[in-house]
């Protein structure tokens, strides 16, 4: 007897859009970050971008899940990203120091707008070189990821506007954070992207103790929690590469006298 056969059903319209409506979702967190910047509400900005880095974080893990991943999606992500991670923490920066730093004088202020728009700058180079190199290690970032460049700075100014004068030293401070956090998206630094993390798996005990601790630090003191988890971070990349340098250098052998 024979079988006819099986016809796939069409998946529904709706499943293509869920991931562009994350991503979406990205998007309005950024605009709404610069909003709040300029009504001086710089907590709710700083809530703001980590909104975006969770629907950033949802958009291609359910683009994924559902197989709705196209060339249309990939770029509005970009775009929503260059909002989100480039454009809000440098008018964040720019709104909560430049105002203050200029009361020092306008190349004070004008150090501080530069710095704010070389952070701008470097999260678009660094998402137009992530677009481009596609055979790169999956498992590792070249160049600190913009939304974890991000979340340095929005970290920053959140747990910095709880100072009612940070004063010049404060205020420099602010602006080479920022600076740093640029120059490092365009380095070659390294990054790990945990993308090769089993989460079915089994995991180690300290891990399963580490991960809920992770949580009540930050829901005691969100900001500085989300500051010192970023900013390590960061800091990762140099200090590996530093790693690897050192150990190459103790294990090459010394040249033999000539003779």
């Amino acid at each position: 007897m024979s079988t006819e056969p099986t016809v796939s059903k069409p998946r529904g319209r709706g499943v293509y859009l869920l991931p562009n409506l994350l991503t979406t979702g990205c998007l309005f967190s950024g605009f709404y970050a610069i909003i709040a910047a300029v009504d001086g509400n710089f907590e709710r900005a700083g809530i703001a971008i980590f909104a975006a880095m969770l629907f950033d974080t949802l958009d291609g893990r359910v683009a994924r899940l559902t197989s709705t991943e196209s060339a249309f999606g990939k770029e509005y992500d970009s775009l929503a990203d260059m909002v989100s991670f480039g454009v809000a923490p440098a008018l964040v920066t720019y709104q909560w120091g430049v105002k203050r730093i200029l009361e020092y004088g306008l190349v004070w202020g004008r150090i501080g707008w530069l710095a704010a728009f070389f952070y701008c700058a470097c999260a678009g180079l660094r998402l137009a070189r992530f677009n481009t190199r596609t055979s790169a290690d999956k498992r590792y970032f070249e160049g600190l990821p913009s939304p974890a460049a991000a979340g340095i700075v929005s970290a920053f100014i959140w747990t910095s506007s709880e100072w009612h004068e940070p004063g010049l030293t404060g205020l420099i401070i602010a602006f080479l954070v920022t600076a740093c956090a640029g120059a490092l998206m365009v380095s070659r630094f390294s990054y790990n992207s945990f993308k090769q993390v089993n989460l079915e798996g089994p995991v180690k005990f300290a891990t399963f103790i580490a991960v809920p601790l992770a949580f009540v630090a930050i829901a005691a003191s969100t900001p500085t929690s989300l500051l010192v988890v970023f900013g390590g971070y960061a800091v990762a990349g140099p200090i590996s590469w530093l790693y690897r340098r050192l150990r190459r250098s103790h294990r090459s052998p010394p040249a033999s006298p000539a003779g």
